[in-house]
């Protein structure tokens, strides 16, 4: 390809790790692939960490496949230096420090992204903290500031608030004034949300969290990835005009739902998922986030909130330790 410029250092083959068969943690095997190539509008990453995200484990237990032209294998998030820039690219140059939402093919030495959806390293965060960024800040961001519109001075619900979804999101939402509480199912994690900016934090397994929410008038904003059981009840404590963001079904996505409140309270009830949305609705959230967000990164207004770190090598037991629920942030492998 003449029209791309690359390192000529670049190698011919990559470390990664790819998907065996849909299946549990153990399916995730190390391999060699050739190296993936810009297209036009593209970037090529030299990958240092990658994010490892419930998407992950989805995929790789075979019910979230990938977009068409993405790589098949895992990981939707990442960090490290430009190597190589497609035709058409011109805000990034071989070896900028870069964070970026991948389509698919993190978990690998290389990894191939639009150069819209790339975002630079902010202010005073090394690129282990950065590649816990792209997958839940975008997410975070479209569901419920552009999506359910959440303004200064609400009240904001969050469940799962000590996972990575969750730390974002309490601190986004603090950091613009929101209200903020949060469900956590440990005393430990309780007092990490509290720590992060929830005003409550509420351990499901010893109170009810619609009857504490209910209680401040009740929920303008809920984000949720539980489903199930958890959505009529999700409905019961928002107030009046609140709206109800889904983003994953850890449980299950169907329930019985008396939609009578919907039409009575004026509730609104929406949700979305991030991979399968256009190379242009990304590039519109990560230009949305490079102006509200980085600078309160760049400031320490907000940080990402970090677990453990595993070797790409090690990838299943990364995966492991994200399903076994017992972490407190993000996961990453370290790749360069």
């Amino acid at each position: 390809m003449t029209d791309t410029a690359r390192s000529p250092a670049l190698p011919d083959r990559m470390r990664c790790v790819e998907i065996a068969e849909p299946g549990g943690p153990r399916v995730l095997r190390p391999a060699e692939r050739a190296l993936p190539r810009p297209a036009a509008g593209e970037i090529l990453i030299h990958v240092a960490w990658a994010g490892v995200n419930r998407p992950d484990a989805l995929q790789r237990a075979g019910s979230y496949a990938p977009p068409p032209g993405a790589s098949d294998l895992p990981g939707l998030e990442a960090s490290g230096h430009v190597a190589a820039v497609g035709p058409e690219v011109h805000d990034w140059q071989v070896g900028d420090a870069v964070c970026a939402l991948l389509p698919g093919g993190g978990y690998a030495e290389y990894a191939v992204t639009p150069a819209a959806h790339a975002l630079p390293v902010p202010e005073g965060l090394g690129l282990r903290e950065a590649a816990c960024l792209p997958e839940t800040f975008f997410t975070v961001w479209s569901n419920v500031f552009e999506r359910a519109g959440l303004q200064a001075g609400e009240r904001f619900l969050v469940h799962g608030g000590s996972s990575g979804i969750g730390t974002t999101a309490i601190q986004l939402a603090a950091a613009r004034g929101a209200r903020v509480f949060a469900t956590a199912g440990s005393a430990e994690k309780c007092a990490v949300c509290e720590r992060l900016g929830a005003e409550r934090a509420i351990n499901y397994r010893e109170a009810d969290f619609v009857d504490v929410v209910r209680a401040e008038g009740g929920a303008n904003v809920i984000l949720d990835m539980v489903g199930a059981d958890y959505i009529p009840r999700n409905v019961r404590a928002l107030a009046d005009e609140g709206r109800l963001v889904q983003i994953a079904f850890l449980q299950g996505p169907k329930v019985e739902l008396d939609f009578a409140q919907v039409m009575v309270r004026r509730l609104t009830i929406t949700g979305s998922t991030l991979r399968p949305q256009s190379d242009l609705s990304k590039a519109r959230i990560a230009a949305a986030l490079r102006a509200e967000v980085w600078p309160l990164l760049a400031a320490g207004r907000v940080a990402p909130v970090m677990d453990s770190a595993f070797p790409l090598d090690e990838a299943a037991e990364a995966h492991a330790r994200m399903e076994s629920s017992a972490h407190i942030g993000k996961i990453v492998l370290s790749v360069g």
